[in-house]
């Protein structure tokens, strides 16, 4: 198996792994089963587990914001572009194996004793609210807004993965509503 190939294998067991059962539950002879990588191989490409783990977080940050702007994009009105994050999330949270956030729960598990992790659990939040900024400047609105939207969306996605329930992102999509009605009425 070449190097790419012994990568994405360790990655996509990584992911199901950590996301699925934790972080710090998760030994790299887990990986090493599950991914049918060699532990020689593993530690090849990772040399440790802060690596693995930080590499999970990346490409897991790629494939969760396109598919954020893949809902986002099927809109033209510019509102309706902010609404679709809160539609993107209500169906997020709906999938089986949802557990919450990837990047809150590893800030959770390591964020006071891995920079590393904790650094990309911050890159993630801080593109999903320059995301926002984007929806928000295009609408026109005041550029706070991306703030209030996003403290909405997070509420969203750890009361989604407490409960296990998709419900909090209507709710936030309501507020949501309620907010962009407000600030246009003061516009």
């Amino acid at each position: 198996m070449d190097g790419v190939a012994a990568r994405e294998q360790a990655l996509d067991a990584a992911e199901r792994l950590f996301y699925g059962r934790g972080i710090q539950s998760v030994g790299m002879d887990d990986i090493r089963s599950a991914s049918g990588v060699s532990l020689k191989r593993l530690y090849q490409l990772f040399p440790t587990k802060e690596q693995l783990v930080e590499a999970y977080l990346v490409r897991r940050d790629v494939v969760w914001l396109r598919r954020l702007a893949d809902r986002v994009e099927r809109h033209q009105d510019p509102v309706e572009r902010i609404l679709a994050v809160f539609d993107q999330l209500r169906e997020w949270f709906g999938e089986p194996d949802f557990r919450g956030c990837a990047w809150i729960n590893a800030y959770g598990e390591l964020g006071a004793t891995s920079p590393r992790v904790a650094a990309r659990a911050r890159a993630h939040k801080l593109a999903f609210k320059r995301y926002l900024a984007g929806l928000v400047t295009a609408a026109g609105l005041p550029p706070a807004m991306a703030d209030h939207l996003q403290l909405l969306a997070e509420g969203a996605m750890v009361t989604a993965g407490i409960f296990r329930s998709a419900e909090p992102a209507a709710q936030a999509r309501e507020a949501a509503v309620l907010l962009l009605k407000a600030s246009r009425g003061h516009g």
